[in-house]
């Protein structure tokens, strides 16, 4: 019999599956236009897809975001992924390792991911509450290049079990000067703020994933978990990523990289997460249900196009790398250009 925790997992897995379809009703980078010019003036072969998150260098400018691990039925998903992050040289984010820092038995479902991604980029995943030497455990546990740090309010509020305190600004700033691997604080499917962003900055973050609305939403899952009472109310709670990377732009220092994930479903998403300034891409919902729906070869076969699909949409943009799309033109929807508008971005 697995913990408790380990079936939860399960049940996240399960239910981010089954409520796929309904948050993606609506898709917020269909508010986004990208301007096309007809004269590029470069060829295909010059375009270079690597990006760097300061010393985490990526072979393409997405790659798969944090999901699970954590019981049987998720290792065999994190095993599935990470075969195919190796075999496309993609970097991938496990889920959050917290129930490995609890249960030594859970470590495995993670422990695989680093296991069948010996040279490419594995990035741990642990909740803003934990302490730098819980930090630096669930780094040991994947030999990970990098962490991400996790804000989910939202989802812990939600949650039957979830924690009720939220002072987590003294522990960010501990996690980003004690540890030796670059630090990511990631939102988990909310969005951000211009004032979380700058606050953020403030701590001395200098990678920030903005996650916003319109992928898995955790409020949404803990609420079918939830029998005490219903808080489908939040179902809409947070900004989009869009919203959340026009907040981000707006006060982002030079030195800081913006990460966008939250609905990315095509690499044209990517390439217009991109003109809004997201250094880089992560993918989570999309690859999943492709997996889970299609199989392996399936989601093989969607990495490659999504490969080779970047590079003709950087070319057809005049784009050499990801980083020059901050230089393209965009039409932003009325809905978007009311909400900059009324947020003085």
């Amino acid at each position: 019999m697995e913990s408790l925790q380990a079936q939860r997992k399960n049940e996240h897995v399960s239910l981010a599956e089954k409520l796929y379809q309904q948050s993606h009703a609506s898709h917020p980078f269909d508010q986004v236009r990208l301007i096309h010019h007809s004269l590029p003036e470069m060829a295909l072969s010059q375009v270079d897809q690597k990006v760097s998150l300061g010393n985490l260098s990526l072979n393409a400018p997405f790659y798969i975001e944090a999901m699970t691990g954590g019981s049987r039925q998720t290792a065999k998903i994190n095993e599935r992924l990470a075969i195919l992050a190796h075999r496309h040289g993609l970097a991938m984010a496990t889920g959050s390792l917290s129930v490995a820092l609890k249960d030594s038995n859970a470590r495995d479902s993670f422990a695989i991911v680093r296991e069948k991604m010996p040279t490419e980029p594995v990035i741990a995943n642990v909740g803003a509450g934990v302490n730098i030497d819980q930090a630096k455990e669930a780094i040991n546990i994947l030999n990970a290049d990098a962490i991400e740090i996790h804000l989910n309010t939202a989802q812990e509020l939600v949650m039957p079990e979830g924690d009720r305190e939220f002072f987590w600004h003294d522990r960010i700033k501990q996690l980003v000067d004690g540890l030796g691997v670059p630090v990511i604080v990631k939102e988990v499917g909310f969005g951000m703020d211009k004032t979380t962003v700058a606050l953020l900055q403030d701590l001395g973050v200098k990678y920030i994933n903005v996650s916003g609305r319109g992928g898995t939403n955790f409020a949404a899952i803990e609420n079918r978990r939830n029998h005490e009472f219903d808080l489908s109310m939040l179902n809409d709670w947070g900004q989009t990523t869009p919203e959340s990377l026009l907040e981000a732009r707006s006060v982002k220092h030079p030195d800081v990289a913006i990460v966008a994930s939250g609905g990315i479903t095509s690499p044209l998403d990517v390439i217009k997460a991109g003109a809004l300034g997201a250094s880089a891409v992560g993918v989570a919902g999309h690859f999943l249900h492709t997996l889970l729906n299609e199989g392996d070869d399936a989601l093989d076969r969607e990495l490659t196009i999504w490969q080779e699909t970047i590079a003709r949409l950087l070319t057809l943009l005049g784009c050499h790398n990801f980083a020059e799309l901050t230089q393209a033109e965009v039409v932003l929807s009325p809905e978007l250009i009311s909400y900059a508008t009324q947020r003085g971005l």
